[in-house]
């Protein structure tokens, strides 16, 4: 892979529209709509003062994205680290209208992110931070018109103090405005678990689609979040075999399988899988060319990419994570014959939930856990159906189906609601 390969193949806005320009020449899609889906409809970049604990002002640099409100108010994550970029943003919030489109909610697309540590900053600087940021997103969000959730490296209390800013300046607490809050301020029972669930439940419909076992199945994990994690507590509880996890600094490899409850609670105590007794350790690189049935990659963007996707010996691979595959590895997988359940289905369990949050929010009624599975499994399972049939009618692949699917749901809302001239 030469370096101007590299770089348009760690681009992951190229490697979307990419998707795109495949879906919208099966679907003959019309070039107006096509220029339309094809850019953002309004970014934001915004200066973040903070002071911090030592009395000195940083200013750190944050984004809000919105691809499309042409079904909904854009709906996306915030994620905080120290290379987010606006392309990363821009993609995300693209994946985030198709997801949407996808499982049929009534969302449109966005994203936020911020560049920063947050392992470098105290929880005070956390919460300055946020607060500034959120004050800086004012004339563009609100819950009929953007509703942000946590991502990578934020988390509910992250929400909370979204939310409570917000309704600061709004004079009324205002619960819809994000998703992904703590259960006792408005957030929906179910949703932590909800990406690592529905990624167990789209290996569950794969594996059936692809007439493999319905348990016994060996499972490979890369990442060990509320997707990975969760997902291959799920998957184990499914009677799979989970044989390797990994965190930020390698994987823990057990042919014989892994324990899952005990692999949790290690890393909730130790905070990595380094010293996890009885398990070989083995590097991240490593993990993905395991040979194994299911292959969930839940960790960033761009894990499997041209110079790795030939060893990949998995049958499945299930897309916890947004964006882990490049367009180029999809060619040589789909060449070798691995069923990918891409990302904008395989991971929009979170979506779903947030959905139903922002509903009973909205409502001020709020259901049980069991009622948000039931509900969740119900959609998960008619977008999986509705992916593959798209992806036989267009002789393509799965990814192309769900992109198919996704396209022309978002292009019929902007073609019966027209153009405001």
């Amino acid at each position: 892979m030469n370096l101007a390969q590299a770089g348009t193949e760690s681009n992951p806005y190229l490697q979307m529209q990419r998707r795109l320009d495949k879906a919208a020449e099966l679907l003959d899609l019309d070039k107006g709509l096509y220029a339309i889906l094809s850019e953002p409809a309004q970014e934001l970049t915004v200066a973040i003062p903070v002071q911090m604990d030592d009395s000195t002002l940083r200013v750190f640099t944050g984004y809000r994205v919105q691809h499309s409100i042409a079904r909904g108010p854009a709906k996306g994550g915030i994620r905080y680290a120290p290379d987010v970029h606006l392309d990363e943003v821009r993609a995300l919030a693209a994946w985030m209208t198709w997801k949407c489109a996808v499982v049929n909610v009534p969302f449109g697309g966005g994203k936020g992110g911020i560049i920063c540590d947050p392992r470098r900053l105290s929880n005070g600087e956390l919460e300055r931070l946020t607060r500034r940021y959120t004050a800086s997103l004012l004339d563009i969000i609100g819950p009929e018109r953007d509703v942000p959730a946590p991502d990578m490296n934020t988390n509910e209390q992250v929400m909370a103090w979204f939310m409570d800013t917000y309704s600061m300046h709004m004079r009324a607490t205002q619960t819809a405005i994000v998703t992904g809050k703590p259960v006792g301020l408005g957030g929906s029972k179910g949703r932590r678990e909800a990406t690592g669930l529905g990624v167990a439940i789209s290996a569950r419909e794969a594996l059936r689609h692809v007439g493999l076992p319905a348990t016994g199945c060996s499972v490979v994990v890369q990442g060990c979040g509320n997707v990975g994690g969760l997902g291959a507590q799920f998957l184990q509880e499914m009677g799979h075999k989970i044989v390797a996890i990994s965190d930020i600094y390698g994987a823990a490899y057990n042919d014989n399988g892994l324990d899952m409850p005990a692999v949790l609670a290690f890393l909730a105590e130790h905070r990595s899988l380094e010293a996890f007794p009885g398990a070989e350790r083995i590097d991240n690189s490593e993990l993905l060319q395991l040979p194994c049935d299911v292959l969930v990659p839940a960790a960033i963007e761009n894990q499997i990419h041209s110079a790795n996707a030939d060893s990949i010996q998995a049958k499945v691979i299930v897309e916890g994570a947004n964006g882990p595959t490049t367009a180029d590895a999809d060619r040589i997988l789909e060449n070798k014959g691995v069923f990918v359940v891409p990302d904008i289905l395989a991971n929009a369990g979170g979506v779903t939930v947030s959905y139903f949050e922002w509903v009973q929010d909205r409502m001020g009624y709020f259901w049980e856990k069991d009622d948000v599975f039931d509900r969740m499994e119900r959609i998960m399972v008619e977008a999986f159906a509705a992916v593959t049939a798209a992806a036989q009618h267009h002789q393509s692949s799965a990814r192309i189906g769900a992109y198919t699917v996704a396209v022309e749901r978002v292009a019929y809302c902007l073609q019966m609601r027209g153009i405001y001239a």
